[in-house]
């Protein structure tokens, strides 16, 4: 039947795919503790569980019976909504991520690789992807703190000037591809060479870019604890906490999962369109190296000042990506 096809298995997909990245977000966070404290010789977390594996559980079951306040003078309904819309967004991106080379037979359906192919992937996962910012705007403003609205106002400043050179970026890549189908840059990489490659600058600026719409460090300005306490963050406590706590982390795993479609082939790998399941792994393998890559900037880098920031963008992410998708525009037109 059509509605099996259409829309049960693409909604027991998107299900499975949100349980994954609860889970995925859980143990980013024992990851990254972990990886931060070797970098700095300490031990981490190794208390909870073996090798401290259940620091995760212990720490949601903390937070789920932990006492939530809400300002008395805060827009309720707003301040309720916010966290929810912060981590929706990151979850709506994986709706045209590919994660395999090819689907499966499942009780004579077919489950296809991805939850849907359109032809605008490129747009949608740009828009869904801001809407997280409308979240922490909403979450500031509607908390009535003056470090939490000063937390907002940065963060709308940051997000939406880094978001130029990210979309700047993308536009180089579509002149390479062709295509705004996520499957089918996985396909010219297949056939050609990665992109990272082709556009290694593209990839650089993509990926500073991406810290600071992510807020990491050393971009984690809109919650500067020595300034303005946890900014946006100030009002929450408990279970609202935790969901922008999730927030950050899901989008550092679609963000990982997007640049390595875009960049480094996606679930591309020796055998992968020979074993089904394979290139999957792949895909996981390339997005743990790039969440590795964001922790150690974490770990490396201190914090910026907050005008240094914008100007780095204004002043340097923005010429170079113009300059890129002018370089890139030419040899595209020669080649053809």
């Amino acid at each position: 039947m059509d509605w099996i096809q259409y829309l049960l298995i693409p909604l027991i997909l998107s299900a499975f795919m949100v349980v994954i990245l609860l889970g995925g977000f859980a143990y980013l966070s024992y990851f990254e503790r972990k990886v931060v404290a070797r970098f700095t010789m300490r031990y981490g977390p190794n208390r909870a569980g073996p090798f401290g594996l259940l620091q995760p559980i212990a720490d949601a079951i903390k937070m789920a019976f932990k006492e939530e306040l809400m300002p008395a003078h805060a827009d309720k309904t707003v301040y309720i909504l916010a966290p929810a819309l912060a981590v929706s967004s990151a979850l709506l991106a994986w709706g045209v991520i590919p994660i395999a080379s090819q689907g499966f037979q499942l009780f004579g359906y077919y489950v296809p690789p991805f939850i849907a192919n359109i032809n605008v992937a490129l747009l949608y996962i740009s828009a869904v992807t801001s809407i997280g910012i409308y979240g922490i705007v909403l979450a500031g403003w509607a908390s009535n703190n003056k470090y939490s609205l000063l937390g907002a106002l940065r963060t709308s400043a940051q997000m939406v000037s880094y978001e130029l050179p990210l979309g700047i970026t993308l536009v180089s890549l579509l002149l390479v591809v062709g295509s705004m189908r996520m499957t089918n840059f996985i396909d010219y990489q297949v056939n050609h060479i990665w992109l990272i490659f082709l556009q290694p600058l593209a990839f650089i600026i993509f990926f500073i870019a991406g810290l600071a719409e992510l807020n990491r460090s050393p971009f984690d300005l809109p919650e500067t604890e020595n300034e303005l306490v946890s900014g946006f963050m100030t009002e929450y406590g408990g279970i609202r906490f935790a969901l922008f706590f999730m927030g950050e982390y899901i989008h550092m795993i679609t963000a990982s999962a997007i640049i390595a479609t875009l960049f480094l082939g996606g679930w591309h790998g020796p055998f992968a369109q020979e074993v089904p399941f394979l290139g999957a792994f792949y895909l996981i393998a390339k997005i743990v190296l790039m969440l590795f890559l964001m922790i150690w900037v974490r770990a490396s880098v201190p914090r910026v000042r907050y005008d240094h920031l914008m100007s780095f963008c204004w002043k340097i992410l923005v010429p170079l990506s113009l300059l890129n998708v002018a370089v890139t525009a030419i040899v595209v037109t020669v080649a053809n």
